[in-house]
């Protein structure tokens, strides 16, 4: 632990220099710093080009306890965990949180090595009910996450989890399984969707694909979102990392909002049509 903080306090110096690495997470403006933390790193090099700013999302309360997401570049995203008084506060407890994940990050142990590869894969094998032998074949889970992370050698975990969050999305709402039953190979799915974001057109896909699954089974996409929001309180109170399941609410929410909207269109359709049958009659 004491050298994790010494570390941590190492990259502070190299990232914040001006900052005192002992005083900095007692910084009451955490939130500045945050940003000059992601800021600077689009300096040295090119990080998520396509997202390069820090973003804050507040719940609507009428009272405490506030919550306050935050969203770095590239898409992970943070909560406070702590229970706040004020929106304020809250902002300020998501980018401590964001903050020390985004040094964290920047160890060495946080890397994709050769090394890190065989420990995540056997983590992986004694976790399951697969072998060592799964690792080799492609058109296993484990070989699959074996692919993934050579593909990903050299990056951060935070880049890792961006393509992550498309595959875990994938499997989530079923396109992975019905992928599958065309004979698409794990391999042939993972190329194709490796090379495309998490963005608004994919989301209202997977939307729509659960909009399908309510005609099939009314009532599942309400279930559905229940269950996503008590998994993203409960991973919020950890200091979990929380995209996957806030993307899961957004996708549920955008669904529900579709169906919504589709039914008050029909109705104001059939009511004008009532109006112009009786001015007929």
């Amino acid at each position: 632990m004491d050298r994790t903080l010494e570390s941590l306090q190492y990259l502070i110096a190299q990232v914040l220099p001006h900052r005192d690495p002992a005083l900095v997470f007692k910084d009451l403006n955490i939130v500045a710093m945050l940003q000059e933390f992601w800021e600077n790193k689009q300096k040295q090099r090119a990080v998520f080009p396509s997202e390069g700013t820090v973003v804050y999302e507040s719940l609507n309360s009428p009272g405490p306890p506030f919550v306050s997401f935050v969203t770095l570049p590239g898409g992970s995203c943070f909560g406070n965990f702590q229970c706040c008084l004020s929106r304020a506060e809250a902002r300020r407890d998501a980018a401590k949180v964001a903050l020390i994940n985004s040094l964290f990050n920047e160890l060495p142990c946080r890397k994709i090595t050769k090394e890190f590869i065989m420990e995540s894969v056997q983590e992986a094998v004694s976790s399951t009910s697969g072998t060592s032998s799964d690792a080799d074949d492609p058109s296993t889970s484990i070989g699959a996450y074996h692919y993934m992370l050579e593909s990903n050698m050299g990056k951060t975990m935070l880049e890792f989890q961006e393509l992550m969050i498309v595959f875990q999305l994938l499997h989530w709402n079923g396109s992975l399984k019905a992928l599958r039953e065309t004979k698409c190979s794990r391999q042939e799915v993972i190329s194709y969707y490796s090379q495309y974001s998490l963005d608004e057109r994919m989301r209202s896909h997977m939307a729509l694909d659960w909009i399908m699954k309510e005609q099939d089974s009314p009532g599942i996409i309400s279930q559905e979102l229940q269950v996503a929001l008590r998994e993203l309180e409960e991973a919020r109170k950890a200091g979990q990392e929380l995209r996957f399941y806030k993307e899961k609410k957004e996708i549920l929410s955008l669904a529900l909002s579709q169906i919504y909207s589709d039914q008050v269109t029909s109705s104001s359709t059939d009511d004008q049509m009532g109006l112009t049958l009786s001015g007929y009659h």
